[in-house]
């Protein structure tokens, strides 16, 4: 049974892929959504590259600082509110894919959904490789490139 789905965003176009295929099955199966997400402290993400506003960051996740990412995880909230569904967020400071692993075995997640960005290649990208090595839940790869 699958009560709980998390999903992992950075606020980019295809990570809302993501987002919309993880309550797309909260809807069919009746679960509740924990939006995740990660974040740079304030020094490393002044000199990163910043979140777009609509399109792609390359192949690696954008780093943000906490006041991005609680906007980010706020709308994603607002988003599921809209379609009825149940949700919180949560985010933590560090590696994305380690972020994600950890917080997602934190709220209980039986199913993590994270997007594929970067799996043009034969190894995948960093954080859904990381996710798909050490979640402690299922996995679901949304295909957005």
């Amino acid at each position: 049974m699958i009560s709980t789905i998390a999903v992992g965003t950075d606020g980019s176009e295809t990570a809302q892929q993501a987002v919309a295929a993880a309550f797309d099955l909260a809807e069919r199966f009746a679960a509740t959504v924990v939006v995740l997400s990660a974040y740079a402290s304030a020094s490393r993400a002044a000199g990163a590259t910043q979140l777009p506003t609509g399109g792609a960051v390359g192949t690696r996740w954008a780093s943000a600082n906490a006041t991005q990412v609680e906007r980010i995880l706020a709308e994603a909230e607002e988003s599921a509110a809209k379609r009825g569904l149940a949700c919180r967020s949560a985010m933590s400071e560090g590696d994305p894919g380690e972020v994600l692993t950890v917080l997602a075995e934190r709220h209980g997640a039986d199913l993590l959904v994270v997007g594929s960005k970067g799996m043009d290649r034969r190894i995948l990208g960093s954080v859904p490789n990381t996710v798909t090595h050490r979640a402690s839940c299922s996995v679901f790869v949304v295909k957005t490139t």
